[in-house]
């Protein structure tokens, strides 16, 4: 950055690197150790960091398809893999888990988080930490985790990315914060500093939460790194007007080490020098960065075995691993039909013909999502590899043809696809945007299909042939059209390497879709930012989707004269192959002490009855909301506080139990303190964010 060049070698010998990122085979770490620990006066090993996000050799869905899983155990899985294959390269950090709250589709780092709640992006945080950091950092397989990217960056002005971001303290502690302090409390062993400025401070300059909140409030102890030359940018914020003084801010604010901004080095002996910066504060970073290096073995066993690693491929376990990862992400949004018979899964008689129609049907470049890795896009499987094996083995005639272009307006492809769907018994449109169009650097003001898409779309339902949109994207689309004209919508987000695999027994029902969403889809981008867990306002439609009269007399409400307040799909929503029925919701009782839970005696039991309606298996994920009112703060409309997965045979019946105690009914109140006030307390079992009937307790002094 800045025009600055570096000569790695010289450097490591020099001893003036002691991390460095993106090498990723054990040659390349094996050469630059070496160097470290034989040339070097002090003999410290390098740390080797890299972006191992969503797989390092084996990629598995995007982070945002990860967590529409909702499966914690996943999730682990996914991340003990990566790091046991990362590890043995000789990388023993990865910059990952983001767990930005992000409540605006518009950012494109969306696709790298959990989306918009709290409490389940708490619970994936940790799931992270577990699997990379295995059960003791001294094992070989085990690599540091960063929590990133701390904090607020989720909220970027405008969805913009790098934007400035204002987070009341309340709002930071109560959605922002939580995240983070849960990968602490589960032994993050690093955390990395974000881009933005929040509340007028670059959060890579910010003392507040850096030193007050990370350090002091929670203890932490290890160390802090920036984000890619963020230390050298709060010049561009406007805080500091030469390096020494950016160099100064950062560090006394609490970030240890400088990523790529080259501020530190030229500058922090002058600094101390002069008084301006302590000694000490120097000494305290450097033995940070050193215990961690110490605790991972470096010092031990600073190489890895480079022969064995040569020839490290992903092995059946870990695909299997992937597989089952990109069917569980899988989010059905809509599945009708004609006579009842809803169009999925796929039921083809021998010789039945499928129209397979879109760029993203065989594009293995974009099924490895943003941040791959080292992901190879040739042992990817798309879908049409697999659809094509499938058609094989089931006896079909399977046609492919692009139609449209992964971007732009062309219809040049339209008259094949349309040649191919109307001869077809079934249409399988594989349509979406670009990974590239994707992750960090990657914000969008239109969340619309690209427009010749969307216009072969509708030609292809024009032809009156069942439709199967499969829809791939890193965050939310507006996908309103579809919504009410495609009989069949499954959003894939980027699977990974098992892409076409786990499509395709998806498409058949050898899967049953039990994805749920964690992030509100729009109508329209004009409703961002949009999230499920709003405050409501003074003059609320009492009727969410109540429509604009043709007079006006109903607009003074908090409403859009041209759109619905609500969203197209709700946070927790996700359709089955089975259906579930929800019944007999009881609490425990009827009124519980505020003073009792405060003190972490007792509890408000909730349960239903849960029951497979249909006619197959299935995974329900069981959702618990609340709302707290009569309080001294506003409370959202509803929070999630709890979700059990439970599968079900046909016609099985189940009790779900939920407690609810101190830490689900605690809030930042007026005097900004943490407690459980006196309330009346709204709960909702239910299979989504807009469903369900409130089971009302009243929480008293």
């Amino acid at each position: 950055p800045g025009g600055i060049t570096t000569n790695h070698d010289e450097l490591l010998a020099a001893g003036k690197i002691g991390s460095l990122f993106n090498a990723t085979t054990a040659l390349q770490t094996n050469t630059y150790q070496k160097i470290a620990v034989e040339k070097s006066r002090l003999h410290i090993p390098v740390l080797f960091g890299l972006d191992v996000i969503h797989g390092f050799r084996t990629i598995f869905p995007v982070p945002l398809g990860l967590a529409a899983t909702w499966n914690i155990d996943i999730v682990e899985r996914c991340a003990r893999v990566a790091a046991e294959e990362a590890s043995a390269q000789g990388i023993r950090w990865t910059f990952s888990p983001m767990v930005d709250v992000t409540r605006d589709a518009r950012w494109g780092r969306i696709i790298e988080g959990a989306g918009e709640d709290p409490y389940l992006g708490s619970l994936i945080a940790r799931a992270y930490v577990r699997g990379y950091q295995g059960k003791a950092l001294n094992n070989p397989s085990s690599i540091l985790a960063c929590t990133k990217h701390f904090v607020g960056y989720g909220a970027a002005e405008a969805g913009r990315e790098y934007n400035a971001t204002e987070i009341s303290e309340r709002l930071l502690r109560q959605v922002y914060l939580p995240p983070f302090r849960a990968a602490l409390d589960e032994g993050a062993a690093t955390f990395m500093s974000a881009f933005n400025s929040l509340n007028e401070v670059p959060t890579s300059a910010n003392p507040f939460t850096l030193t007050e909140v990370l350090r002091n409030e929670w203890a932490f102890k290890g160390f802090v790194v920036s984000d890619y030359n963020s230390i050298r940018e709060i010049m561009a914020h406007g805080i500091a007007n030469d390096e020494p003084t950016a160099a100064r801010k950062s560090f006394l604010a609490g970030v240890d080490m400088d990523m790529e901004g080259h501020i530190y080095l030229p500058n922090l002996v002058a600094l101390v020098r002069s008084g301006v910066v302590p000694e000490g504060r120097v000494d305290d970073a450097v033995r940070r960065i050193l215990q961690l290096k110490f605790t991972l073995g470096l010092f031990d066993h600073p190489y890895v075995d480079a022969a064995a690693a040569a020839h490290a491929a992903p092995t059946p376990e870990h695909l299997a691993v992937a597989r089952e990862a990109a069917e569980e992400s899988f989010v059905l949004l809509r599945n009708d039909g004609t006579g009842g018979d809803p169009v999925l899964p796929l039921r083809l008689k021998a010789g039945g013909k499928i129209a397979l129609i879109g760029p993203l049907a065989v594009s293995a470049d974009d099924m490895l999502g943003s941040w791959a890795a080292v992901g190879n896009s040739k042992e990817v499987v798309s879908l049409h590899a697999a659809l094509s094996q499938r058609a094989v083995q089931n006896n079909l005639r399977l046609r492919y043809a692009k139609g449209a272009e992964s971007i732009g307006a062309s219809e040049a492809g339209f008259a094949e696809a349309l040649e191919a769907a109307r001869s077809a018994d079934v249409i399988v449109a594989a349509l979406g945007e670009r990974a590239i169009a994707t992750g960090e650097g990657s914000a969008r003001s239109d969340l619309d299909l690209p427009a010749g898409q969307q216009k072969l779309l509708e030609q292809l339902v024009a032809t009156a042939k069942p439709v199967v949109l499969v829809l791939f994207s890193g965050r939310p689309l507006t996908i309103s059209w579809a919504a009410t004209h495609v009989p069949a919508i499954l959003q894939a987000w980027f699977p990974g390497l098992e892409a076409g695999p786990a499509l395709v027994r998806t498409l058949f029902g050898d899967a049953n879709p039990s994805g749920r969403l964690t992030v509100s889809y729009p109508r329209s981008v004009g409703q961002e930012p949009l999230y499920y867990n709003a405050l409501s306002t003074g003059r609320p439609l009492a009727k969410p989707d109540e429509p604009l009269d043709a007079n006006f007399g109903n607009r003074y409400f908090s409403r859009y004269i041209d759109e619905k307040n609500s969203p197209l799909f709700p946070f927790g929503y996700g359709l089955s192959y089975t259906t579930f029925g929800y019944s007999d919701v009881k609490v425990s009782a009827s009124t519980a002490s505020a003073a009792a839970l405060n003190l972490g005696q007792g509890s408000i039991v909730a349960s239903a009855e849960i029951t497979n309606t249909g006619g197959r298996a299935g995974v329900e994920t069981i959702q618990l909301y609340i709302r707290l009112r009569g309080t001294s703060v506003a409370r959202p409309v509803r929070e999630l506080k709890g979700y059990q997965r439970v599968k079900l045979e046909p016609g099985e019946r189940r009790r779900v139990e939920f407690r609810l105690g101190r830490d689900e009914l605690k809030f930042w109140n007026i005097d900004m303190k943490d407690i459980v006030e006196p309330a009346a307390l709204s709960i909702w079992i239910a299979p989504n964010s807009a469903s369900g009937s409130a089971t009302e307790v009243q929480v008293r002094d």
